[in-house]
């Protein structure tokens, strides 16, 4: 079913090996689109994915897609490939790692081709992919009123031009603090944000890890905190995380007003915060909506004073 504020998500579909200073998991679920589909779900559906996995992709693995509100009715799966892999180890203090490996496999080849009932989309959530497969998406899209990407520094490296192009077409773009840095050649935070904005993006997320996440338009600032956990096991995917609440708490309001947008970067916040607490998604999979407006009211009161 199609509803006027549905979402489509663009992005990868992965197996994850992690290995933290305490623990190691291999082959775990995980990639952009997987963690912002059931992120996304607790709040919008139905949430359209448009990606491709390999014939190893199971059954389970899409029913918990599924279940999160998750249209897989365009996810292309490859007779006899391999879903893409991708292997990191992260330091003692989780905001440095390692990458072990990365295997493409069928992900290599993935061309997002959106069919003509997605096109009119209103809400577009493009994962951390190559720019030139978000521009390709974009310029698919029949007006569409709030573009989110994310991106990354392999793409500041390797494809600055292009993403660059992105962000002048982007109505969200979200980012850290050091691929800020990269992209604007501004040490200070505020005067990387003003540099990208003037790019032609209208809204910009600067991620602080465990600092929090600041949120700039043209004319205002939203420092938004993070949550002081006892426990991190695994921080894969909590960007992915924090975007697709984000994306689904926006699209289900049908308000991209900054206010609106604040209350977004909260929810993101908390439903990232879960994501941590255990490997790949199992800190997301099977959460209460009365656990997620329990901690944004805690987020609520380290905000405001």
């Amino acid at each position: 079913m199609k509803s006027k504020n549905d979402l489509l998500v663009v992005g990868s579909i992965a197996f994850d090996t992690v290995e933290t200073p305490f623990d190691k998991v291999e082959n775990a679920l995980g990639g952009s689109t997987t963690y912002i589909t059931i992120a996304a779900g607790y709040f919008t559906k139905p949430v359209n994915i448009i990606g491709v996995v390999g014939e190893d992709f199971e059954q389970k693995y899409i029913n918990l897609l599924k279940n999160h509100n998750g249209n897989l009715d365009y996810l292309e799966i490859i007779k006899g490939g391999k879903t893409f892999r991708w292997g990191g180890k992260y330091h003692l203090n989780f905001n440095d790692r390692d990458t072990l490996f990365t295997d493409l496999n069928v992900f290599e080849n993935f061309n997002p081709i959106i069919p003509e009932e997605l096109k009119e989309s209103k809400y577009i959530m493009l994962g951390n992919i190559d720019p030139v497969l978000q521009l390709n998406v974009i310029a698919q899209l029949k007006n569409p009123k709030f573009i989110i990407v994310d991106s990354m520094n392999l793409w500041i490296n390797i494809r600055f031009k292009e993403l660059i192009e992105v962000i002048s077409k982007a109505d969200l773009l979200i980012i850290n603090d050091s691929e800020a840095r990269m992209i604007s050649k501004e040490h200070n935070t505020i005067q990387a944000a003003e540099k990208i904005i003037s790019l032609g993006c209208k809204n910009l997320i600067i991620k602080k890890g465990e600092h929090g996440a600041l949120l700039f338009n043209g004319n205002e600032v939203f420092s938004a905190p993070a949550l002081p956990l006892k426990s991190i096991i695994d921080p894969t995917g909590a960007g992915d995380t924090f975007a697709g609440g984000l994306a689904g708490y926006i699209a289900s309001t049908d308000d991209i007003s900054f206010e609106n947008l604040k209350k977004g970067v909260i929810y993101g916040s908390v439903l990232a915060s879960f994501n941590v607490e255990k490997f790949s998604t199992l800190g997301i999979e099977n959460l209460k909506l009365e656990q997620i407006n329990d901690r944004y009211v805690t987020f609520k009161k380290l905000s405001s004073f």
